[in-house]
């Protein structure tokens, strides 16, 4: 079981983003640790995997930063992966020893691009310079399993700056890549963005060019792609994700955090003020939860875990939606035609087979 703590504050919101924040306050996310804190106390689990997102955790004082790691390894298996989610601008020397004195073994930087004036577009407040100091300094300070993001697809990027962050990305002490294209959520400033034409959208050809580009280009470098956004070196693979992929348990703890355990999938509630509120009152956070039947649950496994490299079994369960995605060039038989994978082209329309198979 993966066990996922949002944390749900930013020093300032991407344009792009649709996850659930806030500007940082020091009393509110006092008071939000000390529920979450109240919840890892009560939790019986013990987790192969915790990942630490948001949000920007290292947005966190750093008192506050130690208290909910310290809290958060006591539950993590002896050999488990520990990651945490940084930005650059956040991302101090001591913050560094702080994660790794509390046992965090895997850092991940939201680094979107080398390119400065891409990063201003998207409303990022670091530098490319400022990025790859803080990922040279978190290997100096021990950290060998380092990941970064990258987002392609902004409007008015060319291929050749894509092509530079590619390499700059790959020239840089990670071991793991995410490469994801630019997406337009409802009800983000980026949407709004596009409705009063001060940006424009990407042709889909040219997007789809710049992940060919990715999926090219990463290999190359030894980064081999796992899944559909995903490149790691051998053996560095995200654990916390591939429990998702194989459809695995997990448990997230903060406002908007799903869970899976026991064949029910649930959803906490979306406010901080209220989620704080019903911790301390005793009650549960959970606002809507479903239990799956046996083929939803077979549908919805297969249709998460077709994004990774490996595939899924190709039974009878699927036959005719198989047989119509093998028609397109979506999939192919790999295992001797016991299973299927995604082709270069289902990797491009990787939400359609997965919708497909739904």
């Amino acid at each position: 079981m993966g066990l996922y703590i949002h944390i749900p504050f930013c020093r300032k919101k991407c344009f792009y983003c649709d996850f659930y924040s806030r500007p940082y306050c020091k009393v509110q996310a006092g008071d939000y640790l000390a529920a979450l804190s109240r919840q890892l106390d009560g939790c019986e689990y013990r987790f192969s995997s915790v990942f630490v997102g948001g949000g920007t955790p290292t947005v966190l004082s750093d008192i506050q930063l130690s208290g909910l790691l310290n809290a958060a390894g006591k539950k993590k298996s002896i050999d488990g992966e520990f990651t945490v989610e940084a930005n650059p601008e956040s991302l101090t020397a001591e913050k560094i020893k702080i994660m790794r004195d509390c046992g965090v073994n895997r850092l991940s930087v939201g680094v979107q691009s080398f390119n400065d004036k891409k990063l201003k577009k998207l409303g990022r407040i670091h530098d490319a310079a400022a990025a790859q100091e803080k990922i040279f300094l978190a290997h100096k300070r021990g950290f060998k399993n380092i990941s970064l993001d990258l987002i392609f697809g902004v409007w008015g990027e060319s291929l050749s700056v894509w092509k530079n962050d590619l390499t700059a990305a790959a020239a840089l002490p990670v071991q793991h890549i995410s490469a994801y294209a630019l997406s337009y959520e409802k009800n983000t400033p980026l949407s709004r963005m596009v409705i009063q034409k001060k940006a424009d959208r990407l042709p889909d050809t040219r997007v789809a060019a710049m992940y060919k580009l990715a999926m090219s280009f990463l290999p190359a470098q030894r980064f081999l792609q796992y899944e559909v956004s995903n490149f790691a070196l051998e053996g560095f693979e995200c654990r916390h994700n591939l429990n998702y992929w194989d459809n695995g348990e997990y448990l997230g703890l903060g406002p908007c955090a799903a869970s899976y355990v026991g064949g029910v999938r649930s959803r906490n509630c979306a406010r901080l003020s209220d989620y704080v509120k019903r911790v301390n009152l005793g009650k549960s956070v959970i606002v809507a939860q479903e239990k799956l039947s046996e083929e939803k649950s077979k549908r919805e496994a297969a249709a998460v875990k077709i994004r990774t490299a490996a595939g899924i079994d190709a039974g009878p369960f699927f036959r005719k939606e198989i047989d119509t995605l093998l028609k397109r060039g979506l999939v192919e038989f790999c295992r001797n035609r016991r299973g299927i994978r995604l082709t270069q082209k289902g990797f491009i329309f990787c939400d359609e087979v997965s919708t497909a198979l739904v």
